[in-house]
């Protein structure tokens, strides 16, 4: 009588990992971690730009995630996960996850002026048609986006990583802050964490990526401030921040976010900041001259979503890894 293959390598043989051109190497990170190879696909393009992709390997009933961020250069990255997830669905995948480190377009999650789209909205509606049955999501701008699916979004947080960085560094006097009032929750389970203080500045932004520091609600003198953010875009209001901390007699600044967008002149004005150090996650890849500035350091949550995909394949609960 011939052997029964055990129903564990069977669930892994119908695990595929694919991934676009947005972080590959996240992408493999994840792999090594679930110990699956990163399963094979053709992304090339046609001499106009159009993108020409092709699944190189069986997919029928398999349990399919796709690695994509949507950061820069936003529309070609999201252009390809709807194209891989619409192949994925037409060559009868059982179920396809969207994995999206960072969710590109998620700062406009309301109307807030006139005749201005829900972007965030939008993008949610056009995933689930190209196919997800699933979004496996880090860090969102807003948590509300998580309503905007009609599908199960698990949504996580890069807090454990960064957590434990900075447990090892254990800084003196530390006092967690956070950049604005809509990001007081993020920065209060932090500073729990971290069996700290919490203190907020009050900016007023006057136009997009224009952010005016007010003043600050807490006690920062004679104190290391760690500032906590989801997103750094153009450092704007980060490096502001720093400077508003400085003057009002912090000791020491450092910052940490998930996403770092690091756009237009992020990284000139974090070169010259008074930030100490500003820590990051691999949600997005950093460009070279990112990788080269002293100030940045990177953490991955690689392990994290390996172990978020893990126990979604395995139909086991992932509320663990909610911070």
């Amino acid at each position: 009588m011939a052997a029964t293959a055990p129903v564990r390598d069977m669930q892994q043989d119908r695990l595929k990992i694919f991934s676009g051109s947005a972080n590959p190497e996240l992408a493999k990170e994840i792999c090594c971690h679930l110990g699956v190879p990163q399963a094979k696909a053709s992304l090339q393009r046609f001499s106009d730009g159009e993108v020409y992709l092709q699944i190189l390997e069986n997919v029928r009933g398999a349990d399919v995630f796709v690695v994509q961020p949507t950061c820069t250069p936003v529309e070609r990255n999201l252009l390809e996960l709807l194209l891989m997830m619409d192949a994925l669905k037409r060559a009868s995948a059982k179920r396809i996850t969207a994995v999206l480190p960072y969710y590109g377009y998620a700062r406009q999650d309301r109307k807030d002026k006139p005749r201005v789209p829900i972007s965030a909205k939008l993008v949610a509606g056009v995933l689930v048609t190209a196919g997800a049955d699933r979004v496996l999501t880090l860090d969102l701008h807003a948590a509300q986006i998580q309503g905007f699916f009609d599908i199960p979004v698990d949504h996580l947080f890069a807090t454990p990583v960064m957590i434990e960085y900075f447990q090892k560094l254990a800084l003196p006097c530390l006092t967690v802050i956070s950049p604005d009032a809509g990001g007081v929750e993020r920065a209060r389970a932090f500073a729990k964490r971290l069996k700290a203080p919490l203190a907020i500045i009050d900016k007023r932004r006057e136009e997009p990526n224009v952010a005016e520091v007010m003043h600050i609600i807490g006690r920062v003198r004679g104190r290391t401030c760690l500032i906590v953010d989801d997103i750094v875009d153009t450092a704007s209001t980060l490096v502001k921040a720093a400077d508003a901390l400085m003057e009002h007699g912090a000791t020491g600044v450092y910052g940490c976010c998930t996403h770092p967008v690091l756009s237009g002149p992020a990284l000139e004005r974090i070169g010259n900041s008074r930030l100490q150090e500003l820590v990051v996650s691999n949600s997005i890849p950093l460009s070279d001259e990112a990788r080269k500035c002293s100030r940045i350091r990177q953490l991955s949550v690689a392990p994290l979503l390996a172990g978020a995909i893990q126990s979604i394949h395995e139909e086991t609960s992932i509320s663990r890894m909610f911070v």
